[in-house]
């Protein structure tokens, strides 16, 4: 973060995390609305990164809230354990005459209440039901919500910096759309791609990377391929070339036998995929140029 002549601090990325220009405006503009941030974009591509690297940038803790398919909305606010208490009453513990011993706190509530600004990070929200994002409108618009059973309302001194992270597998609620700041991160381009293999590996040999790059882009060309490999997936690749010192011939190698990419398992995660390639690779031995 930089700091401005109005004292507020702007994100201009990490030296661990490249950041485009684009979504330095996007992250700037939901911090100053105090909206929440809705980041898209394809799996790998840096959503989740993203708040940890904010989170680090203006010195802030983070909370993160995983959604998962079971995830509702309440487990965000709290949860009240009527179940436990019972157990208690019969036993006849002590405990059992304060409610406040079987309330758990949700993550909506420790970052409302947390001692400095927090990072409120909410993961893939499209991972859960449809009716997930509405039930958290009230709560996210208003940055409060009540406890019924304490009679007690817990309410945010200062609205926290929320990123949302979606991988498009439902549509969101327009509802609840208009209430964000959205941002879909293109993926990266090669120019973009080199300086995030820069961070990863400074010092990397260009004509590799460069070689790497070609099959990689190329690849994710191929019509039918199931599921493009993302960037954390060209970095495991790198990381592989590296440690198992892959002679540079081997990546240059125009043999059609050599369609499949050596080390090809963190490329390429499903056995569609694989065979696909297995398939170009027989017809281009049947049909040499």
């Amino acid at each position: 973060m930089t700091d401005q002549p109005n004292g507020q601090q702007r994100f201009e990325g990490t030296s661990d995390y490249i950041a485009t220009d684009d979504l330095k405006v996007a992250v700037n503009a939901a911090v100053t609305l105090r909206r929440p941030l809705l980041v898209k974009g394809e799996p790998g591509t840096g959503k989740t990164v993203l708040a940890h690297e904010i989170s680090k940038a203006i010195n802030a803790p983070l909370i993160e809230w995983n959604v998962k398919s079971t995830t509702k909305a309440q487990q965000g606010l709290y949860e009240y354990d009527a179940v436990a208490r019972l157990r208690d009453g019969q036993l006849g513990e002590e405990r059992v005459h304060d409610i406040r011993n079987y309330i758990k706190k949700g993550k909506l509530w420790e970052a409302f209440t947390a001692p400095e600004l927090p990072v409120l990070l909410i993961d893939e929200i499209d991972k859960a039901d449809i009716e997930f994002p509405n039930d958290l409108l009230q709560e996210l618009d208003r940055m409060s919500f009540d406890v019924y059973e304490t009679q007690e309302r817990i309410e945010a001194k200062e609205r926290p910096i929320v990123v949302i992270t979606s991988n498009n597998e439902k549509e969101l609620p327009d509802a609840f759309l208009r209430r964000c700041f959205f941002h879909y991160i293109k993926f990266p381009d090669r120019e973009t791609m080199q300086s995030i293999i820069d961070v990863h590996y400074p010092g990397i040999q260009k004509t590799l990377v460069k070689k790497a790059m070609d099959i990689f882009y190329e690849l994710r060309e191929v019509p039918g391929l199931k599921k493009k490999p993302s960037t954390s997936e060209l970095l495991d690749w790198l990381k592989l070339l590296l440690n198992e010192d892959m002679p540079l011939e081997v990546l240059q190698d125009s043999n059609p036998n050599s369609a499949i990419p050596p080390m090809h398992g963190a490329l390429l995660k499903n056995e569609q995929d694989v065979m696909l390639f297995e398939r170009l690779a027989f017809m281009a031995r049947r049909n040499p140029t």
